[in-house]
Order: C-alpha cells, then structure tokens, then sequence
C-alpha cells in the first residue's frame, strides 16, 4: 500500500497558517463547530449522554470539519493521500476512545487530560504491534500540534493578560529568562546534544509541549527527539498538577501566590487549570493569566531562537558565517504568524460577542487536534528507539531544571503576588 511521497506544494507551516486561518474563518463567517460531551460517571451516562444519537453526531460532524484538513493538509505538503485517509481515521477513532476514557469522573478527579490517554493508547498500540512502514509514514503529529496552536491563538487576549496589572507578563518574563538560561547552561554541563538542549530548554521554561514544537520547528529539529521531549513533559505534568496544589495548601500559601506559582511552572495549560481548580477560584484566574503570559511570549521565544540558531550553526563544517534576514526567514517557524495573528484578530477586531459565540467551538478543534497529535505520537514512538539514541542525560537535565523551575518560580510569585 506504498505511495510515492510527492513534492510540495506549499512548505508545511504555510499550510499551517493557511489551514489554520480557514477553520477560524469558518467560525467567524456562522459554521457551528458542535461540543461533543465525553463526561460520564457510570455505563448507564455512557449510553445516555455521550454514545446518545445527539452526542454522536456531534462527533461526527467535528470529523467532517477536520478530516478534509488533515487530508488537505497531506496534499500541499507531499505526503500520500490515499494511505493519509484510512490512518487518518484510525488515528481519530483512537482518539475518540481517549477521550471518552478521560471523561470518566474517577479520571476527571485525578485530573488526568485526554492528551496523557492518547499518549498512553498510541504508545501500547506502536509498540505492542509492528505497524507497517506505510502507515507510520503518514503520522503527522507534528502538523496536528501546529494547527492546535494556530487555535490556541485565539485564547489568548492580551486584555485578559494585563487585568493582573501586568504582573502575569512580569512574572512571566522573570521566569521565561532564568529557567531557559539554567536549563542551557546544564544541558551543556552535562554534553546533551545541541536540538535536545533547545527543546528541552524552552519546554521547561515556556509552556512545555507549545514550546517545544516552536522550538522544533525554529531549528529543524529531530522528530524523533521531539517525541522524548513531549513524553518528559507530559510525564512530569501529571505528579505535578496533583502535589503541587496539596503542598501549597499544606503550607497555607496565599492563592493569588499559589496560582503564579502553578501557572509558571506547570508546562501544559490543561494541567494549569486543572491544578489552580482544587486550589479555588482565585487561584484559577491567577494561574491561567500567568500561563496566557507565557503563551504570548511563544512567537518572540521563537523568532529569538531562530535567529540565535542561525548565528550558530553554519551551514559550511567548522566556519562562521553571517547569516542573512533571508536565513533568518528561512528558519523561523512560519506557523507562530498564525498563532500571532489569531491572538492579535481576537485581542483587538473580533467582539466580545462574536467571541463568546465561537469560543467554545474553536477551543472543542483545538483540543482535539492536540489529541490526534498526541495519539499520533505514540503510534510513532517506539521505546526501543528511544532508549537507544537517547541516554539518560537528556532526562536528569529535563528533571533538574524542573525542579529549578518550580523553586524560583514560587520565589517570584511571592515577590510579585504575595503582599
């Protein structure tokens, strides 16, 4: 079932945009994008509500609005269409098991997100079976996180960010600064390779998963490698969310402190909200400011990074170029404009009315393509590959700059939120 990979037609994070920008065009222009519902606390909810005829058109027709994405998608980068559609399909439906697995009330109170089951599910299915070449061909994790954060975009109004009188973006660039710079310096104390030290780096210090695939994108990096660095992260976020919310109430922390602490340090937004919620309502609103901080700095890390990796990496072995704007443009990550100009399109032209209509919708896609991104994941990463080009450093660095994170992150939240 081979088929020869073509040329493209338009580089992958112009298609991004592109695909990007339509779906919230759509949105924008009346196109009623359903909420599916995957709560449910025993089999007789399970029938009810979510495998009810309602629900499961739901469902269906949030198919119908990404499936001619994700096969559009293939067409204008090259890759084959005809075996993009059967895995496409069973990438969803996969997904559609995870996501009912974590609307179970047990795993909703454990706070564990979709993303980890589809992780899980891909990853017991990609190395407990041998998928064939082709079908492990077609995966496109990557381009379904990109779209993901095109959407994600949308979320992030600058109003909302400056209501804590600017303190979320202070903290955030405080925190950004410090933590990237330590996990740099001891990645190389401890010689992890050079696209490792950058993802890792910005995963710990910005907004994990987002950050690491901006960064990806930003040097061209090694699939493979941005795999083992969205497993640390997502691995980590779940003891995270659960004890960091225990130890501060053990400790009594002010919950305005609480929620810069958790926002600045936990790497995934899902986690954030579901930490800053068994601490109260201010923590929430303070933890997802701190986060919406962080986000918005993404397209700057980015850009930063790009440039910074132009500069040192010469094409020619053992020289020193100056690199050009052109270079420069060449390796910047293309899909940050989309995720740039969504947040800008709905900070600054799309009314709050308009906004409270698609909002809901809009957040539905994007969580669901971050869960086909993450299913895809696993079905591409074998454990075996991982352990053999990866060693040990890679992850003691991820962990200890963890820890430094967590520490000066709640330094500062008391400097800035604790009077």
């Amino acid at each position: 079932m081979m088929e020869k990979t073509k040329q493209p037609l338009m580089q992958e994070d112009w298609a991004i945009v592109m695909l990007g920008g339509a779906l919230i065009a759509l949105a924008l222009s009346g196109l009623i994008i359903p909420v599916p519902a995957y709560s449910w606390n025993n089999g007789t909810e399970l029938t009810t509500s979510v495998f009810s005829a309602g629900n499961l058109l739901a469902i269906g027709t949030q198919l119908l609005i990404v499936f001619p994405v994700a096969v559009l998608a293939a067409w204008l980068t090259g890759k084959p269409v005809k075996t993009t559609i059967p895995v496409f399909i069973v990438v969803f439906v996969i997904t559609q098991l995870a996501l009912v697995l974590a609307g179970n009330k047990v795993m909703k109170d454990l706070n564990l997100e979709a993303v980890i089951f589809s992780l899980a599910l891909g990853l017991i299915i990609g190395n407990c079976f041998k998928l064939p070449e082709w079908f492990r061909e077609v995966l496109n994790a990557e381009l379904y996180v990109k779209i993901g954060l095109v959407l994600l975009g949308c979320s992030v109004i600058f109003s909302d960010v400056m209501k804590a009188g600017g303190l979320g973006l202070v903290q955030a660039l405080v925190v950004v600064l410090s933590v990237w710079y330590f996990a740099f310096w001891l990645c190389r104390k401890l010689k992890v390779d050079d696209d490792l030290t950058m993802m890792i780096s910005s995963a710990v210090s910005i907004c994990g998963v987002s950050a690491a695939i901006a960064t990806s994108g930003a040097i061209k990096g090694d699939s493979k490698k941005l795999s083992y660095v969205i497993s640390m992260v997502l691995v980590t976020a779940v003891p995270m969310m659960i004890f960091m919310p225990v130890i501060a109430n053990y400790f009594n922390f002010p919950e305005q402190v609480t929620g810069a602490w958790l926002g600045g340090s936990i790497d995934t937004s899902g986690a954030v909200v579901a930490s800053g919620s068994l601490v109260g309502e201010e923590a929430l609103k303070i933890s997802t400011i701190v986060k919406f901080s962080q986000n918005v700095l993404l397209g700057l890390a980015a850009f930063a990074i790009s440039v910074y990796w132009t500069y040192s990496k010469s094409p020619a072995a053992g020289k020193q170029e100056k690199p050009t704007l052109g270079v420069i443009w060449q390796r910047f990550p293309k899909f940050i404009l989309g995720f740039m100009g969504a947040s800008l399109l709905f900070s600054f032209m799309v009314t709050p009315e308009t906004n409270a209509a698609v909002k809901n919708g809009l957040k539905s896609l994007q969580g669901l393509w971050f869960a086909l991104a993450f299913t895809s994941i696993g079905l591409e990463t074998r454990f075996a590959d991982l352990f053999r080009n990866n060693s040990r450093k890679p992850l003691w660095a991820f962990l200890i700059a963890q820890l430094f994170n967590v520490l000066i992150t709640l330094v500062i939240a008391y400097l800035l939120f604790g009077r």
